[in-house]
């Protein structure tokens, strides 16, 4: 049997005045209560710049300028399999506004492990803890 594509997902590490923006799936998600970077899946034809502009509008209510990918990866869950490119974002306007996680915080890099991430997020957690790539 063919091995399925991936999954592909677009995620954002958003930076401002030396924290980063951090959210916590709602309780009734799949790995509920689990921290993630805010993002979602590339839809069709979508580019991930595309994808993740989107899903930070609708998340969060945010108009993003999508800057560099800083991070790529690939993650087998239970019966699916993520491909998942980080971008930095630095510059947005709007003010982030909680629209479906169960929280959204504000965390230091020093912080971040901290938090309960979701599996495919914690080699990045653990590089950003470490100062990389902000």
């Amino acid at each position: 049997m063919p091995r399925k594509k991936p999954v592909p997902v677009a995620a954002a590490v958003i930076v401002r005045e030396e924290k980063i923006l951090i959210a916590q799936r709602h309780h009734t998600d799949a790995y509920g209560m689990q921290w993630e970077f805010p993002g979602g899946k590339v839809d069709g034809r979508e580019s991930f710049e595309q994808a993740l502009r989107r899903e930070l509008q609708e998340e969060l209510g945010i108009a993003a300028e999508i800057g560099p990918e800083i991070y790529r990866m690939r993650h087998r869950y239970p019966g699916r399999e993520v491909e998942v490119a980080f971008f930095r974002i630095t510059r947005f306007k709007g003010e982030a506004r909680n629209r479906v996680f169960e929280k959204i915080a504000w965390a230091t890099r020093t912080s971040l492990r901290n938090y309960n991430f979701l599996e495919a997020d914690q080699a990045l957690v653990e590089r950003l803890a470490a100062g990389e790539f902000v």
